[in-house]
Formats: structure tokens, sequence, C-alpha cells
């Protein structure tokens, strides 16, 4: 990763991609000449990218490295609520700052299981303990603020480094079904 964005009065655009899927093959990676494309139709270029497993450690110190480079960086995946999913901690950890279930993030997703519940034929059953596990996904760093998902409605989340100087992280699932609108 380069060093901070000082120099440099237009921004510098990173991508990091995150996923154990990725690096052992089971996936392929689809994210990288996506958003090369999103950026060169606004006459824009990726300065940097990349690939991390789902080590917490590594994501950490890649994510400190981002807050403080100044640049806009995207990072697809580990932003859900399965075991490997470490991106959000990570996050809070490499800014410092504690871990909070943003308040419109938590109407989404509820908003989200109605409709789930609905579609299904299914009672809302918001305190039913798989639905009070979806609310982890909108356990964000203290002061992020959300990117809104057209997909599914669980949103992503955007963090500008600590005190609000270095770069800002927008964080976005690693389905490009849900990321891809989101970039």
């Amino acid at each position: 990763m380069n060093a901070p964005n000082t120099a440099h009065p237009e921004p510098r655009f990173g991508l990091i991609i995150i996923g154990d899927e990725i690096l052992s093959g089971k996936r392929a990676d689809k994210h990288l000449p996506r958003f090369i494309e999103i950026l060169a139709a606004r006459g824009l270029s990726l300065a940097w990218a990349e690939y991390l497993g789902d080590d917490p450690a590594r994501i950490t110190e890649s994510l400190r490295r981002a807050f403080a480079s100044g640049d806009v960086v995207f990072s697809c995946g580990g932003i859900g609520a399965t075991p490997d999913d470490h991106t959000r901690q990570c996050a809070g950890k490499a800014l410092d700052r504690p871990l909070v279930l943003h308040p419109e993030a938590e109407r989404l997703i509820r908003e989200r299981i109605q409709d789930t519940a609905r579609e299904q034929g299914l009672p809302y059953e918001p305190e039913r303990a798989d639905n009070v596990h979806r609310l982890n996904m909108g356990v964000f760093p203290a002061g992020a603020d959300i990117i809104p998902n057209p997909y599914n409605k669980i949103p992503g989340f955007c963090c500008k480094g600590p005190d609000g100087q270095g770069g800002a992280v927008h964080f976005l699932p690693g389905f490009p079904v849900m990321a891809w609108p989101m970039m």
C-alpha cells in the first residue's frame, strides 16, 4: 500500500478484497475488474488493491494503513454475521472505536426481516434468535455512516480515519449483486 496521500490533491482510490474463499480459489474475484470499470467510467483510476484472507490481525493492520492513507478505499467482504466475518470488528479495532448497533441500520434490518416474513407467509417474529442475530450486521464502529443496499436493505458502512483525518473506507458485502450497486 502507498504512503499517506499528502502530495496528491486529487483522491487516490484503493480496493481491499477480503475472504478465504477468494484466496483458496473456491470463488473467483469479480470486484477488481468491476471497480476498475466503475472508476474509469468517471475518469478515475485505481491506485492500489489488496487481497486478504479472513485473518483478523491482517485485516486490522490493512485497515489501519487504509485509514491513515488519505485515500478513498472500498473494502468488499467480511461484513456479514457468520463466524468467519471479522471486518466490522477489525474496523473498530483499527480505529480504536467501540462497536455499536447503528440505529438506521437496525431499522433497515428489521424492515428486511419483516419483508422476508411477509414474502414467506410467516409471522414477523423480531425477537426470534436468528432475527436478533441478524442485527449483528448493523453493528459498526461508533460514528460510522451507513451505505444503502438496494438489493436487500442490509447496509454497508463508511468510516473516516481517526479524528476524521486520513482516508475513508467504505465497507461493502462480498457478494457482487449487493456490492456493485453500493459502489
